[in-house]
């Protein structure tokens, strides 16, 4: 049997069939191009032996600027077999400081990168930086200094390609660090118990320790600096949302999700709280009519789904909580069209007071 030259992680096992072929080979280095539908970022793909990871890693981490937060995806827990293949679960950190994070995560760092069900990353959205160390292996870095990163891996050993095979093109398994026998377990695994080398385990640790919160897989996307800079000019411009300018306009994004989501569970705030969450999609169709028509298109597409779920849930739809004065007939905006059927009690009290069930 060919040996097998790639350093590989212990999560990723090539079948015997594709080692025995002889075919297309694993080799370090990386590849990029243009980001998609931007005009100054760029998408690294990167291959990088197991005992190099760390280094690179940790390289990464000190690109980032003083404040960014953590991704962490795995696995849920498997109860009764599921009729659909499972998906991971996708955490977010709050910005915290940088070297929080990665001190954080040093004594977890090789169980987070040899373990196959397990990916994370560190990013900033108002910087256009993202790295994210996927559960096939594979190292992804959204940037818009193409050369900062070129230099980076140049000086970690990993060649540019132009033509990589990746993890995912070939057929291959992905293993737990539970998934091998102990006495096979290289250090700093062998003297780890069984509840330090679960998954489960450490990763809930994490989540923890950094206060993280699950996120949608399809809110997952990426802001370059000049669709921040965009968007923060179109905000200085409005009186009332001046003082969001400076902020990551994805956590605004993700707000605006999370009022969805409570909404659907049953409001518990007051009006006043139920305006400021109506005050978040404000600001994004504030921003969206201002910006160039590709990242307005972008922007829709993020809101999409929750704007739909929000819809669903507007009830009384004739009466509106704002005024003609305030939204044109050319901008209908239907987050005022009705309330929520699932009002708590302060929300109501609020409505009954203002007249909102008058007929």
């Amino acid at each position: 049997m060919p040996k097998e030259q790639f350093d590989f992680p212990l999560g990723i096992r090539l079948w015997p069939s594709e080692v025995r072929s002889g075919g297309r080979r694993l080799k370090e280095g990386y590849l990029f191009s243009a980001l998609e539908q931007s005009t100054d970022s760029y998408r690294f793909n990167a291959l990088v032996g197991a005992s190099k990871a760390t280094a690179l890693i940790r390289a990464l981490g000190n690109c980032l600027p003083p404040e960014s937060f953590l991704i962490l995806e795995f696995y849920p827990e498997q109860g009764e077999k599921q009729a659909e293949e499972p998906v991971p679960t996708v955490y977010y950190s709050p910005y915290l400081p940088t070297q929080e994070i990665i001190t954080t995560l040093e004594p977890y760092l090789p169980r987070l990168i040899h373990d196959g069900f397990v990916g994370f990353g560190l990013a900033n959205n108002r910087a256009g930086f993202e790295f994210f160390y996927s559960e096939e292996k594979v190292l992804t870095c959204f940037a818009g200094d193409h050369l900062r990163l070129t230099d980076l891996f140049s000086r970690h050993g990993l060649p540019f390609r132009p033509h990589m095979t990746f993890p995912s093109d070939l057929g291959h398994d992905h293993l737990s660090l539970l998934c091998h026998p102990r006495y096979c377990l290289p250090a700093p695994f062998a003297t780890m118990g069984e509840r330090e080398l679960d998954y489960l385990q450490f990763c809930g640790e994490i989540t923890d320790q950094l206060e993280m919160y699950p996120v949608e897989e399809s809110l997952s996307f990426f802001l370059s600096r000049r669709d921040q800079d965009l968007i923060e000019a179109r905000l200085r411009s409005h009186e009332e949302f001046i003082e969001f300018a400076e902020e990551d306009f994805g956590s605004l994004l993700l707000d605006w999700n999370d009022f969805v989501l409570e909404c659907e569970e049953g409001f518990t705030g007051d009006l006043w709280e139920y305006r400021q969450g109506l005050k978040l999609r404000d600001m994004v169709e504030f921003v969206m009519q201002g910006v160039p028509s590709t990242l307005r298109s972008r922007l829709l597409e993020i809101v999409t789904e929750a704007d739909g779920r929000f819809q669903k849930l507007l009830i009384d739809q004739r009466k509106r909580l704002d005024s003609p004065a305030v939204a044109p007939a050319s901008e209908d905006r239907f987050w005022y069209r009705g309330v929520v059927r699932n009002q708590g009690v302060f929300l109501r009290r609020d409505l009954i007071r203002q007249g909102w069930f008058k007929p």
